[in-house]
């Protein structure tokens, strides 16, 4: 044998030699059945978006095997294989292919299985990273790339604490799979945490996040295009959402749109129980917090009981459903709304009628009825036909309308409702309370029997033209009210009620205050009798209604509610308040009116409402450019400064919010809404308050 041949023979001998005692991966994102991975060594997705290895989080003593961002300088680990069962010494750590045909991780120092994937009889498994961040096991059969189905196990059926593009929240029902999210024990312990947010398939299926058994949030039931309580899905333009309910799989996921790959975003559920969207800004090298909850109290489950609606653009932000009441009024009073509503009136089933609310976040929906294939108004005859049905929905919205059918049975938990975004809601009342005061109407009746017809509709028929006359003589001009035609019952502590000119100075003492009153039918004229079409918006202390004057001066008027939690006091202090000050940043009152039961306030007419009406309106958002902001927050400053230091009065106003600061046509600042606010005297450097006000 020449020598160059035996040379060569032997270095052909030596290297198969080497093989057998030192497996090497041939491909990056692979490893075979007769390779390994050592401590030192990783898998890189083909296209280099993520890395498999093991790696120490923080200044834990213990060694994981996990999946990260690639190309992402800070470490982001998206799935950890033994999160509750760490390596003590990595040195010689070892994930291959066992003999079962799973994907095994041995521990260096005595050979242990550390963790395993399920045994399949694949003949040439094969261990693949994707790109997607997903670690399959497959037929090497097959083609490369496989098809889901064909994939023998995948990390995405096993998260922990990030939903990935493409991985799937939710049940495969056919092998009783359910695939949630877990938070780390902490930001450098990724064992199993207390927080999960796991989707619940029964009825309307939906997403709680749990603090151990404990519900913190509800997602609310999907409603075709975005999860019923987070109506700020619509705003996130480069990813696409998916809802799948069959009779296999119920399912959500999220997918990057085609133009958008280098987008990275990812849902994770983090140590102290916040569920977070967050977004790669690469220009930046940061991950943008995008969406977040619980954000706000009405994001807690259950804040405002059973039957109680929780809006947080209102003071305070749990309200009764129109017809029932607070169940515990005590704790009502001191804005504790746990214990929810009651009904005022008992049901009378086929009598029964439907109050529509609108932009709603969907009640509770484990127990609902649903039937993707019935119309709206075949929904609502059924429900009514059912005397345990208590309200029922569109089970799918969209631009054109909504479809499907949603029935609800028993109590209505977790209401909120939003300023834009949610759907409509409609439940079920007794007859007499959309109809007006059933008590009221029995009992004219009766009068009417008692006294007879003739008389009683000769006094109708004189009380009409009486209040008629009144309209007329009141329109068009605000009544003169001097000091003895003052109602004895409402005294303003010194403010004056007439309709003499301010001066331009604004700031008068008690003795020379003087605020003009209107007439209830003058104020009703000017509303078309509170008609729906004139309604503004709601809160916690009645509606806000667009009016106008026959001169043709545009107004808002608040219209307290008779069950409001401002009452008489809060309406006082606002007249006393808003009547003394004059500033172009504060709002102006125009007028009052006090009739009965009724007290409203006569405001200037804000043509662009409120602040918050604009920040979350994806229409009306575009309107504020960032020099346009920065004069806002002037302004706001400028009325506060008045209000703490130039005006005459110190008045700390207690309950500033965006819904309290409204926008005129020119978008000037102006701040409203003064029912809670508190004077201060000019030595004073502190003050008590003896309840809990604001939001």
């Amino acid at each position: 044998m020449r020598a160059s041949t035996k040379h060569r023979f032997c270095s052909s001998i030596l290297c198969l030699t080497l093989l057998t005692f030192f497996p090497l991966a041939t491909s990056k994102d692979t490893l075979s059945s007769t390779q390994s991975l050592q401590n030192n060594q990783t898998l890189v997705s083909a296209g280099g978006f993520f890395e498999l290895g093991l790696f120490k989080p923080g200044t834990t003593s213990g060694w994981y095997l996990g999946i990260w961002y690639k190309n992402i300088q800070e470490t982001t680990v998206v799935w950890v294989a033994n999160r509750d069962n760490p390596i003590s010494n990595s040195s010689s750590a070892t994930l291959k292919i066992g003999d079962h045909g799973n994907l095994v991780l041995l521990d260096g120092e005595n050979g242990n299985i550390t963790w395993s994937s399920n045994e399949t009889q694949a003949r040439n498994p094969i261990v693949q990273l994707l790109d997607s961040g997903n670690l399959v096991l497959r037929d090497g059969n097959l083609n490369r790339n496989g098809q889901k189905d064909q994939f023998l196990w995948q990390s995405f059926d096993y998260p922990t604490d990030t939903l990935l593009p493409d991985m799937k929240l939710g049940w495969n029902l056919s092998s009783n799979l359910d695939r949630y999210i877990t938070s780390w024990k902490s930001t450098e312990d990724p064992s199993t945490g207390d927080f999960s947010f796991k989707l619940d398939y029964r009825g309307f299926p939906e997403v709680f996040l749990r603090n151990k058994q404990s519900i913190t949030y509800r997602s609310g039931p999907w409603n075709g295009e975005r999860f019923s309580g987070v109506p700020e899905m619509a705003l996130l333009d480069g990813l696409q959402f998916n809802f799948v309910a069959d009779s296999e799989e119920v399912y959500y996921s999220f997918s990057v749109r085609s133009n958008s790959e280098s987008f990275y975003s990812r849902l994770i559920v983090n140590p102290s129980g916040e569920l977070q969207r967050l977004t790669w800004i690469e220009s930046r090298n940061i991950w943008n917090k995008f969406w977040y909850a619980p954000k706000d109290q009405c994001d807690y489950y259950r804040e405002c009981g059973p039957y109680g609606i929780c809006d947080s653009n209102a003071s305070p932000v749990c309200k009764c459903l129109k017809g029932f009441e607070p169940k515990n009024l005590q704790a009502w009073d001191l804005r504790d709304g746990s214990d929810g509503c009651v009904r005022k009136t008992k049901l009378e089933c086929s009598k029964d009628k439907f109050l529509a609310l609108g932009n709603m976040k969907l009640a509770e929906s484990g127990g609902a009825f649903v039937d993707m294939n019935m119309s709206l108004e075949a929904c609502k005859k059924k429900c009514l036909e059912n005397c345990n049905c208590t309200a029922y929905s569109d089970a799918r919205i969209s631009d054109g309308g909504g479809s499907g059918c949603a029935m609800w049975t028993g109590e209505l938990l977790d209401m909120r409702q939003y300023a834009e975004g949610g759907q409509h809601f409609y439940v079920r009342l007794a007859a007499s309370e959309l109809d007006g005061d059933g008590k009221t109407k029995r009992l004219i009746m009766i009068v009417g029997i008692v006294v007879g017809i003739g008389i009683l509709l000769a006094g109708l028929a004189l009380c009409f033209v009486w209040r008629r006359k009144l309209a007329v003589m009141n329109r068009g001009r605000i009544e003169q009210k001097g000091p003895n035609e003052r109602s004895q019952d409402f005294l303003l502590n010194g403010v004056v009620i007439t309709s003499k000119k301010e001066s331009y100075s604004g700031e008068r003492g008690n003795d020379e205050l003087e605020l003009p009153l209107l007439d209830f039918n003058t104020v009703a004229v000017a509303t078309d009798n509170f008609s729906d079409e004139n309604e503004l918006g709601q809160g916690g202390f009645g509606c806000v209604y667009k009016g106008t004057l026959v001169e043709g001066e545009v107004v808002a008027i608040k219209r307290l509610s008779k069950n409001s939690g401002q009452g008489t006091e809060e309406f006082k202090n606002e007249v006393k308040l808003i009547a003394r000050l004059q500033h172009r940043n504060l709002v102006r009152l125009l007028g009052c009116c006090v009739d009965m039961d009724e007290k409203m306030l006569i405001y200037e007419y804000m043509e662009n409402k409120s602040l918050d009406s604009v920040l979350f309106s994806e229409a009306k958002r575009s309107m504020l450019d960032w020099q346009k902001r920065f004069e806002i927050i002037c302004g706001i400053a400028r009325g506060l400064l008045y209000l703490h230091q130039d005006s005459r009065f110190r008045i700390i106003h207690r309950d500033l919010k965006a819904s309290n600061v409204l926008l005129d046509g020119e978008l000037t600042p102006k701040i409203s809404d003064f029912g809670m606010a508190r004077i201060f005297g000019r030595d004073q450097t502190e003050a008590n308050t003896r309840r809990v006000v604001g939001t």
